[in-house]
């Protein structure tokens, strides 16, 4: 094994994607791999963030940065990566 990380990643990715789906052509599983992209970075608690959702630390996170910068937070909770990515490059500027 060289990376943990990879490793557990793929064995999700089996286990929970392509083991449980048919996929009847490209475009169906670009679309079912999609759907399950989304969910496992954007809803899915995980331990490594203790149990918070991707979205939920990067909030928490831009928050922290802010805050370090003396700039007000981030009022309403993020939703998705669009939003997280712009709270962290405004962050940044």
């Amino acid at each position: 094994m060289e990376n943990g990380y990879v490793e557990s990643f793929n064995g999700r990715f089996r286990d929970e994607c392509l083991n449980e789906n048919w996929f009847s052509d490209l475009a169906d599983a670009r679309a079912k791999i999609t759907q399950w992209r989304r969910d496992y970075n954007e809803t899915r608690p995980h331990s490594s963030l203790q149990y918070r959702t991707p979205v939920e630390f990067a909030a928490q996170a831009a928050g922290f940065y802010r805050a370090e910068l003396g700039q007000s937070p981030q009022t309403r909770p993020l939703r998705n990566t669009r939003q997280i990515r712009k709270t962290m490059e405004d962050a940044l500027t």
